[in-house]
């Protein structure tokens, strides 16, 4: 390999600079030989006289990543020959965090593979350990969104982020809009849930003095409000049928009129959305609009639910706790992380969030252990008995007060009078056996043979 003098090495690196992120150049065996400053900057001085190796510098590791389980970007390009691109973890000073590598070969005048440039951008918001950042874990469904997020963050291309509640919908869309070119400007944020036409009218594209009672000054909607920057429209599956063709009209032409005036106005803004609604089948019955459909679906991505990512579990919990600690104070042992696995988090990582701030007022002490998990749990058991002793006393309320009329088209028995309103109860709470026994104070058994008996007349 030819020797590298100090000058080269400057020279090597003023010739980095002309990129806009980290980079460094690194040889065919793995020596890095210059940096630039957004590197130095971002992960710190490297001391290139010691013939520093990447993976060395970037994860600690003794060997080539492909050789250490992971994979290598510089190995792809040297048997692809062109740029390959990977998400890595890397050590930094503020700790372990997600990196968007590309890497990009260099061929000598005979064709031959010389160096090549490492391009390092960092993952908004996102990192591999407890730390301050917000999008935190290294599970293979959390990395392969992060992946996503890096490649689409740099384009203007619209997004539709898909999961579940609580799942971080609006964290990965900051993540997005922060490694965009527009992070410098605005990103701004419609709540489209139990909004009427006119209000998401309203708030969207703004309105105009005496535009409706209540209108006593213009007003600036999100949409202009967003120029240069993002529009972020969390729960789209929740916009008035009427509105759609309104919110189409704008992707399409960029144009919009604050209600009550005629004056035709314009905005450039990047498009985000988010639903844990299935758009698909909202298409397929008529409630979601076809073509907006798939005007806003140019890349998805699905948000994995904690149950997805349960490796990521603890790390969480870790961060948590001491975002709400102010530090790193109280200490969950393995029996709590344990409970915290098996147990089914259905509003995902807001409920955990929940979960374990009732810990830190449950708990005697700094430590957490699994017998303060499980105190938590019962409280969470007592709201649930709580909602059934209401359906209780709602059913039974409805029995004690029918209807002033009530007309029967068709005489019929008691034995299926008593089966159809089995029936409808078991709908009303989604087959749940045990919540529809409580109501008709039975044992599960005896509605069991209720049910058994009434179908057999």
């Amino acid at each position: 390999m030819e020797m590298i003098t100090t000058d080269k090495a400057r020279d090597l690196g003023a010739m980095l600079e002309g990129y806009d992120c980290p980079a460094i150049l690194v040889s065919a065996d793995y020596q890095i030989l210059a940096t630039n400053r957004h590197y130095t900057d971002a992960f710190g001085a490297i001391a290139l006289e010691e013939e520093p190796r990447c993976y060395k510098v970037s994860h600690g590791y003794s060997k080539p990543c492909d050789q250490s389980g992971e994979d290598c970007p510089l190995g792809a390009a040297v048997a692809s020959g062109h740029k390959e691109r990977v998400l890595h973890i890397h050590q930094t000073p503020r700790g372990k965090e997600h990196v968007d590598v590309e890497m990009l070969p260099i061929h000598n005048s005979r064709g031959d593979l010389a160096y090549f440039v490492e391009l390092l951008r960092p993952v908004p918001l996102a990192s591999g350990e407890v730390a301050t950042q917000e999008l935190v874990g290294s599970s293979v469904a959390f990395e392969k969104m992060l992946a996503k997020i890096a490649r689409v963050g740099a384009t203007d291309a619209s997004v539709l982020l898909l999961g579940e509640s609580g799942t971080g919908k609006e964290l990965a869309a900051r993540a997005i809009h922060m490694a965009s070119k527009r992070a410098t400007k605005p990103m701004v944020t419609l709540e489209c849930a139990g909004l009427s036409d006119s209000l998401f009218e309203s708030e969207l594209f703004g309105h105009v003095k005496g535009a409706f009672t209540g209108a006593h000054t213009n007003k600036k909607g999100l949409v202009e409000l967003a120029h240069g920057g993002t529009l972020f429209l969390d729960e789209l599956g929740d916009i008035p049928l009427g509105m759609q063709v309104k919110l189409l009209r704008l992707l399409e032409t960029g144009t919009f009129r604050p209600v009550g005036s005629g004056e035709v106005k314009t905005s450039d803004f990047r498009l985000v959305c988010a639903t844990h609604k299935n758009l698909q089948k909202m298409v397929s019955k008529g409630d979601f609009r076809n073509d907006l459909f798939y005007r806003i679906n140019v890349f998805p991505i699905a948000i994995p639910s904690l149950a997805e990512r349960l490796d990521d579990l603890p790390a969480l919990s870790k961060t948590i706790l001491a975002r709400f600690a102010g530090g790193e104070k109280y200490h969950l042992t393995n029996s709590a992380i344990k409970a915290l696995s098996a147990y089914r988090f259905r509003g995902n990582i807001r409920e955990l969030r929940n979960l374990l701030y009732r810990a830190i007022v449950l708990a005697d002490t700094n430590v957490i252990d699994n017998r303060v998990i499980e105190r938590c749990f019962e409280e969470d058991a007592s709201i649930v008995d709580q909602s059934i002793g209401d359906s209780v006393n709602d059913a039974q309320q409805q029995i004690i007060e029918p209807p002033v009329q009530h007309v029967v088209a068709e005489p019929i028995s008691l034995k299926e009078v008593e089966l159809r309103y089995i029936e409808s109860l078991l709908r009303q709470y989604k087959g749940d056996k045990k919540v529809v026994a409580k109501i008709l104070d039975l044992s599960e058994r005896s509605l069991y043979r209720k049910i058994r008996k009434n179908q057999n007349v």
